[in-house]
């Protein structure tokens, strides 16, 4: 992978970081503040869709429309198995098992389905990143109270998830030829008609949800689309199986963060899992 490359997807993975924190700062109801943020990050990403339809870099066909809508559906997917696998399971298992799953699936099938070829190098560099990451997120077995294993299955399938949302992203791009940013906003539009029912159905707390979370609201609406727009763009020029597990280094970014504002603890074993994910995206970026 180019170093250029590789930069590209780490700036994204700050912007995921940063907005992942500044949701936690979210108060009241969580539907709400999902339906706000994506219709306030699809009205700030309309206006940049229309250069490249005017330049002819895009064109408003179907498979535009086909690669938007399944995106739509996968992530909506994705969102809907990860929150039931929080209600019905652990978080501390649930979440470090869906983020080491989701890259380890996209590797495998991106290799057997799409016929990426990597070197030993950059495989032996995204295991390190992937194992890095468990590093951080810790032992989910020594911290489950009860069942685990259901928190494994219910981590498994959100992992899934990502891998089927990252996978589709790669072939919408590569093969359907899609512009990253018209691609992202249709799949924005067509999440925020989807979640507006729910939303409409809440009517009456919209006005204090938008109140209470403005600055939340806007961070993520910003840096969100802006995250995923540059992993976008890097899966033009890179195998999707090392942009996967690079992208989430992001997760180190945010525990380390987190460790400093939020006063979490097990500092020490973050940095080495840290330390283990700089040797993996070292070993990618070679």
């Amino acid at each position: 992978m180019q170093p250029g490359t590789v930069e590209i997807v780490l700036v994204a993975a700050v912007a995921h970081a940063i907005w992942n924190l500044a949701s936690k700062y979210k108060r009241g109801d969580t539907l709400l503040f999902v339906w706000a943020y994506t219709g306030t990050s699809a009205l700030l990403c309309v206006p940049l869709c229309v250069t490249p339809v005017i330049t002819g870099q895009q064109v408003l066909d179907w498979p535009l429309a086909l690669g938007a809508a399944v995106s739509a559906v996968l992530h909506i997917a994705y969102s809907l198995i990860l929150q039931v696998g929080y209600d019905r399971a652990e978080l501390g298992v649930v979440y470090p098992v869906a983020r080491g799953t989701g890259p380890l699936l996209t590797m495998l099938f991106a290799v057997l389905l799409l016929g990426e070829r990597l070197t030993a190098l950059a495989m032996l560099g995204a295991f390190l990143i992937i194992a890095g990451i468990l590093v951080v997120t810790g032992n989910p077995f020594r911290r489950a109270r009860h069942h685990p294993l259901q928190g494994v299955l219910w981590g498994a399938a959100t992992g899934a998830t990502i891998a089927g949302y990252t996978l589709w992203d790669s072939y919408s791009l590569t093969s359907l030829h899609l512009a990253p940013v018209s691609y992202y906003t249709g799949t924005l539009l067509l999440q925020g008609v989807l979640l507006t029912p729910s939303a409409l159905r809440r009517g009456h707390q919209i006005p204090s949800t938008i109140r209470t979370n403005a600055t939340p609201i806007l961070i993520v609406a910003v840096l969100s689309p802006l995250a995923y727009i540059l992993v976008l763009s890097a899966m033009q020029v890179a195998p999707v199986a090392l942009v996967a597990p690079l992208r989430e280094s992001s997760i180190v970014i945010g525990s380390l963060l987190a460790c400093m504002l939020f006063h979490e603890g097990h500092l020490a074993r973050r940095i080495a899992g840290a330390a283990v994910v700089l040797i993996g995206i070292i070993a990618v970026g070679l």
